[in-house]
């Protein structure tokens, strides 16, 4: 990993332009992404597009689709496992760049590269059983079978804080599945997006198969999803931008043919739930790596734990013993188990929230940026006390600040857990089976997990989206999620006699 860090560290400050139907294209502007941890080192330059860029890639990727449809999906399978093994085998390159651009420490970078290579090879196979779908019953005198197709050009929108894992995932979900893609990447990690674009080039995808367009979302992204051949946007991100895309698609345009489907995860104000009889030590455990790992960037993080009152206080004990141990520094050091935020600006959002938090409960741990370095550092912060109505309670954070809240029993701390406008993932600590089937029936999240930390879903076996406000509840890793990217013709034929 050392020698991956310094391979890449020599390689910062390139610029990558923009694909497009087969060639590399310049625009007429250009940003550039930097280090979260040493703001002032430069990731990469980036050419960014404008609508008439945005145009051309919808273009491009229609003139595409024709041929790429229609290629065997047997074809598309031994591209895709192809593309795996690439980034398996460069899997510590991708990781150094994670760390540099997107400010992850060595273990959440090796997962977010992992993620991306299981991603990638479950769709492959998953493929192949759509490709041979199970037979239907057969009406006398006919012949009737069913066939998965492709919905057309789809626009992905990857999020920042799994820029390899989840842009890997839907592009190569839609890839597999017949569709052309235009991917617009996050402007803080679009590096990382131009290093994934060139597996795929290295796999052998055809250049119009997947256009590559950075550019800020206002232009780029709202042309994108309103453009009359637009058929589907996969999308991952906030709350807010994930609605305004919802209602972009939803508005029809000349020209338009069809109705945009949408597929989004958004956000989540995810809760632990300690009961009276849980194991302390492993809740405390699981709580902080829920909620302090990767800077709690995770629409997944704990945020919330909700702690039933005869454990509250050696609970806490144990939170705040837990938290102290934290070292916070360059995310490229692996002695350093917490890392930056994303950039400035989530940087000031975070301590905002943190200083409502000092009022509407009691700082027992961190509550400030980290004196003495220069990158977007935070102290892991835990606030205790924390009551229903308070706004760190309610509101997606997006870092690492985690509200500690009394249950007065089994029953009411389901009903907090339960008081939000999400619901993504959650976890509940108890040692008891019937309080474990309660929390089955009536915890209502997408992805609950007993006796363990509610972040780390593994492709294949936790399939992951979420209610309410946070999605579409894709199910992103699981058998159905491919179906998001098809659409099934019937077909029955009266056979002679």
């Amino acid at each position: 990993m050392q020698d991956a860090l310094a391979g890449v560290r020599g390689r910062l400050g390139r610029t990558y332009r923009p694909w497009i139907g087969g060639s590399f294209r310049d625009t007429g502007g250009a940003f550039a992404s930097f280090n979260p941890s040493r703001p002032s080192e430069l990731i990469g330059q980036h050419g960014k597009g404008a609508p008439d860029d945005a145009r051309n890639a919808i273009e491009a990727a229609s003139a595409a689709f024709p041929s790429w449809s229609r290629t065997p999906a047997e074809e598309r399978v031994r591209l895709l496992l192809r593309c795996a093994g690439i980034l398996k085998r460069r899997k510590l390159e991708f990781n150094a760049w994670l760390v540099f651009e997107a400010g992850k420490s060595w273990a959440e970078a090796e997962a977010d590269t992992s993620e991306a290579i299981d991603f990638c090879g479950y769709y492959a196979r998953l493929m192949l059983r759509h490709a041979s779908p199970e037979p239907l019953l057969q009406m006398p005198g006919e012949r009737g079978h069913l066939r998965y197709i492709p919905l057309g050009v789809g626009i992905i929108i990857p999020p920042w804080n799994f820029p390899l894992a989840i842009l890997a995932g839907m592009t190569a979900a839609a890839l597999v599945a017949g569709n052309t893609v235009v991917i617009k990447p996050s402007s803080d990690t679009p590096t990382v997006a131009a290093m994934f674009v060139e597996a795929l080039a290295e796999a052998g995808f055809p250049g119009g198969a997947y256009q590559f367009l950075p550019g800020p979302g206002a232009a780029v992204g709202d042309t994108l999803v309103s453009h009359p051949k637009t058929r589907f946007i996969s999308f991952t991100g906030s709350k807010a931008v994930g609605l305004h895309v919802n209602e972009l698609a939803a508005q029809p345009v000349p020209g338009q043919i069809w109705m945009k489907r949408v597929i989004a995860e958004m956000g989540g104000k995810n809760a632990i739930i300690v009961a009276a009889d849980a194991d302390l030590d492993a809740a405390a455990s699981g709580i902080l790596a829920s909620a302090f790992g990767y800077q709690g960037q995770k629409c997944s993080a704990c945020s919330r734990a909700i702690v039933d009152d005869r454990v509250y206080d050696a609970l806490i004990g144990r939170i705040e013993a837990g938290a102290a141990r934290l070292t916070v520094g360059p995310a490229e050091d692996p002695g350093f188990a917490v890392g930056p935020v994303i950039n400035a600006r989530a940087k000031q959002t975070i301590l905002g929230y943190i200083e409502q938090g000092k009022k509407e409960g009691r700082l027992i741990s961190g509550g400030s940026a980290v004196p003495g370095l220069d990158g977007h550092f935070i102290q892991p912060t835990v606030i205790a006390g924390v009551e229903p109505s308070a706004v760190i309670f309610r509101e997606e954070i997006f870092g690492p600040v985690l509200a500690v809240t009394r249950a007065r029993g089994f029953d009411h701390a389901l009903a907090l857990a339960n008081d939000t406008e999400y619901g993504l993932t959650g976890a509940v600590y108890s040692s008891d089976p019937a309080l474990l089937r309660r929390a089955e029936d009536e915890f209502f999240a997408g992805n609950l997990y007993l006796n363990r930390k509610c972040t780390g879903a593994m492709v294949g076996c936790h399939p992951f989206g979420g209610f309410n406000m946070s999605g579409t509840d894709s199910k992103a890793g699981g058998p159905d999620y491919l179906l998001q990217y098809m659409q099934a013709k019937a077909i029955a034929e009266r056979l002679p006699g």
